[in-house]
């Protein structure tokens, strides 16, 4: 994290108020109330929503805090699907809709909460067959399609840990996701499809599981009919196969509140990703109130996040959540631009979306193709649109709010991550909006800037993004890396350390301004730069390799690379090409490289450190501050 940052923000004061029956009708109402209420009592405001879910066992405490490490709903019991499915099979919505899927080819499948709890009943007795139980993690490899949540979901019905990794990330990648959580068994799909290309991910799994100790089996969706893909006896099974001849119930498996749900790893400054644990019971009160309070999501709406569940904004907003709420979630693997850039607004008329949350990226995306596409469509189902991944800049914000929301959609700009597991800052619906502004801290959630001690900074100072105490659905360890786990509230003493810089302004609203560490934000994705390096210098050519961000009109960052190239090899728009490709091939094509320089030297301090922000300044034209540790 930087010593020093100094920003002053100008202060602007442009709102946008909606429309009064908004706040009158939304789950928090009055925001200042419901704040005043978490503050004065945590845990009785803690307590009250963990109420409104199923418990096996009640808790004994709500939090016990003892710095750094929280344990919430102290010796309760549960299971996070009987909040998801049985609660609501059990009432009014045995029948009503759970899930809607469309397919590029059109198709559509329909999956009622009765229909839902069968196949992950049936999923998770199948991986009962093949030796899965508690406490076994799982990997989780698969396109956007309803077997992903099936089988996310049957995980955790029997207490088996998955570990989801987005399926656009290449073999040593997933290699390295599937060792450090020493998966027993991975599942998978033979195909994605994606712009009508069949990709296939069978061949990238076998080729990451060759070096796999702990994988005994594959269970492979198989897509393709003709020619279906061949399995192996013993070792790979097939989705439905493994489902067929075992019971329709399966009993849901008692878990206490901090037994581990699932690890999820996401892109550290070191090489290594971090595995991010989080727990049964406090993620799911936290999952379920963000998404019922932050969407304000009512029985009748039609919801749909762009994310994949390979990220934690597919985790906690389009399964657990959502789920948990008793919404109507629509998912679908068409991207924005295919078969034309009004994809999606076909989508939102077609299936009468009333609340859709989606990237910058992909906003930015539609500015750059014009209005003329989201107005060939009727949008007026939206009632309220959100933003995740990276800072909604100020024009990004205008153009959603005018075209897509038609100027009388709430737009929830969220901030939040991985470790955080739920949205944290936000403008809760009905409040006013103000563009480049994240929003406030949600009921629930204390935050504040501060600088490198701690001290909070005046109002329009930048400094460093922190939380002041924990939250049910925090982060529990970095899995086999607890030291790692605790560098987060050890960085800035007594709170915990978001790795974000931001500003707050005199009324409180927070901006959101970027990473203070080594993380690349492209596409709302985090891509390690060690990472990206680490690739880069295992080809042969290369010596030493570094990468920074550069901004970006679409993707908020692009990759940009400086390498220096062994003895013997020369630059040239083959090797540039070559190097391109195998970071494809190892990472994966989100962390593929924009441009590549090639250098005699990279900015090292006298220990070695390459120091990217020199780079970065130099790249942009800028001062790059204090270089006085510079070896030269």
């Amino acid at each position: 994290m930087k010593e020093n940052f100094d920003v002053k923000l100008v202060e602007n004061a442009k709102y946008y108020t909606p429309d009064a029956e908004y706040k009158r009708s939304s789950w928090i109402g009055d925001y200042q109330e419901a704040y005043r209420r978490f503050l004065a009592d945590p845990d009785a405001f803690w307590e009250t929503i963990a109420r409104e879910l199923e418990w096996i066992r009640p808790w004994d405490r709500v939090c016990e805090w003892t710095y750094p490490y929280a344990r919430w709903f102290v010796n309760a019991q549960l299971n996070i699907t009987a909040n998801c499915l049985d609660r609501h099979v059990a009432g009014d919505r045995r029948n009503k809709v759970a899930l809607i899927w469309r397919g590029e080819d059109g198709k559509e499948r329909v999956y009622s909460y009765q229909r839902l709890l069968g196949e992950v009943s049936r999923f998770a007795n199948g991986l009962k067959k093949l030796g899965v139980k508690k406490g076994d993690r799982v990997c989780i490899y698969m396109p956007m399609v309803p077997e992903q949540l099936i089988a996310m979901l049957a995980c955790a019905r029997i207490g088996a840990v998955h570990s989801v990794v987005f399926a656009g990330f290449g073999t040593s990648a997933l290699n390295l996701r599937i060792n450090d959580a020493e998966a027993k068994v991975v599942i998978t799909a033979d195909i994605s499809i994606r712009r009508g290309k069949a990709i296939p991910l069978i061949t990238i799994v076998q080729e990451a599981i060759v070096h796999a100790p702990s994988v005994e089996h594959v269970v492979i969706y198989r897509r393709r009919k003709e020619p279906p893909v061949e399995l192996h006896p013993g070792r790979e099974h097939d989705f439905y196969g493994i489902m067929e001849d075992v019971p329709a119930e399966c009993p849901c498996e008692t878990m206490d509140a901090e037994d581990p749900l699932f690890v999820l790893y996401t892109s550290g400054s070191t090489g290594t990703p971090k595995g991010v644990v989080h727990t049964c019971g406090g993620y799911m009160v936290g999952a379920y109130y963000s998404t019922k309070t932050v969407f304000d999501l009512k029985e009748r709406d039609i919801y749909w996040c762009t994310a994949d569940p390979g990220w934690i904004t597919g985790h906690t907003y389009i399964v657990y959540g959502p789920l948990a709420v008793g919404a109507t979630v629509f998912i679908t693997e068409i991207t924005p631009d295919y078969p034309d850039p009004g994809s999606w607004w076909k989508l939102i008329q077609e299936q009468q979306i009333s609340v859709f949350y989606t990237a910058p990226t992909a906003i930015r995306t539609f500015m750059k193709v014009g209005e003329d596409w989201p107005n060939r469509y009727n949008l007026s189902s939206l009632r309220i649109i959100g933003s995740v991944g990276e800072p909604l800049n100020p024009e990004a914000f205008e153009w959603y709010y005018r075209v897509i929301g038609k100027s009388r959609c709430p737009i929830v700009d969220t901030w939040w991550q991985t470790e955080t597991g739920m949205q944290m800052i936000t403008t809760m619906v009905g409040e006013p909006m103000r563009p480049g502004f994240v929003g406030k801290p949600i009921p629930g959630v204390e935050v504040d800037v501060t600088d490198k001690n701690g001290n909070p900074v005046p109002p329009g100072t930048g400094g460093f993004l922190v939380i002041k105490r924990p939250w049910p659905s925090m982060l529990r360890t970095v899995y086999k890396n607890d030291a790692r786990y605790r560098q987060y509230w050890e960085t800035i003493s007594g709170v915990y350390a978001a790795g974000d810089l931001a500003v707050k302004g005199s009324d409180g609203y927070i901006m959101v301004i970027g990473r203070a560490d080594d993380i690349i934000i492209v596409s709302g994705h985090n891509i390690g730069t060690a990472e990206v390096e680490s690739a880069l210098v295992s080809h042969h050519a290369v010596a030493e390799a570094a990468v920074i961000g550069k901004p970006d009109a679409i993707k908020g960052n692009a990759i940009k690379a400086f390498v220096i190239l062994r003895v013997g090899n020369t630059p040239s728009e083959k090797l540039t090409q070559d190097l391109i490709y195998h970071v494809r091939m190892t990472l994966g094509p989100v962390a593929v490289p924009h441009e590549i320089e090639f250098v005699d030297k990279l900015p090292k301090t006298r220990s070695g450190k390459i120091m990217r922000r020199v780079l970065k300044a130099k790249e942009l034209g800028m001062d790059p501050g204090d270089i006085s540790t510079l070896e030269e």
